[in-house]
């Protein structure tokens, strides 16, 4: 079980290592300054609510500032613990990688049916990126008004700053495999 003196030096190295004071924390958490000061000196135990907040004034998962120590040099994720989901209009995507605390990497295989679109999806935080290599078919990239047209083996790199889409314009399924690196905003100062 996690110790109040270590999730607090937990909040406080990555307060500071996001550059923030105590006040611009406690802004962005909508948390008192005395609770968060109390709280990083492991003096006082926070209600999973407060906690919440201020996981998200510093942009991390929650599941961050608590999980226990691991072995973070090898993380397995079998294949029958891989998520796999079905989305609206036939197209499905399943998340490959381990979820590593602090580390925002996604390998994803998607596979789209014949003529399918799979929508846009917002730009992410500058500094983000991904690769997309297509395993089979046809896929039609479109960044902000650029489209790309992609065949089996083709490969691409774009700055995941700009709205971006996935398309199969092609009369077979198409699969492709996106390495995603996505960068978070920095919390409010």
């Amino acid at each position: 079980m996690l110790d109040l003196v270590t999730l607090g030096g937990r909040v406080q190295k990555a307060r500071r290592g996001l550059g923030l004071t105590l006040q611009q924390l406690a802004d962005a958490a909508e948390v008192s300054v005395s609770m968060l000061s109390s709280v990083e000196r492991g003096q006082k135990a926070p209600t999973v609510v407060v906690l919440a907040r201020i996981a998200d004034g510093l942009g991390v998962p929650l599941a961050e500032l608590v999980a226990e120590p691991q072995d973070l040099r090898v993380i397995v994720r079998r294949a029958a613990d891989q998520d796999t989901v079905e989305e609206p209009g036939g197209w499905r995507r399943t998340i490959l990688t381990p979820v590593v605390p602090g580390v925002n990497f996604e390998w994803i295989r998607t596979v789209l049916p014949p003529r399918c679109d799979a929508g846009e999806f917002p730009a992410y935080a500058s500094g983000s990126h991904e690769f997309v290599v297509v395993e089979s078919g046809t896929l039609r990239l479109t960044l902000a008004e650029r489209a790309v047209d992609l065949g089996t083996g083709d490969s691409v790199y774009f700055a995941a700053d700009v709205v971006h889409g996935y398309a199969n314009p092609g009369p077979t399924p198409c699969a492709y495999y996106v390495a995603a690196l996505i960068m978070r905003p920095r919390a409010a100062r």
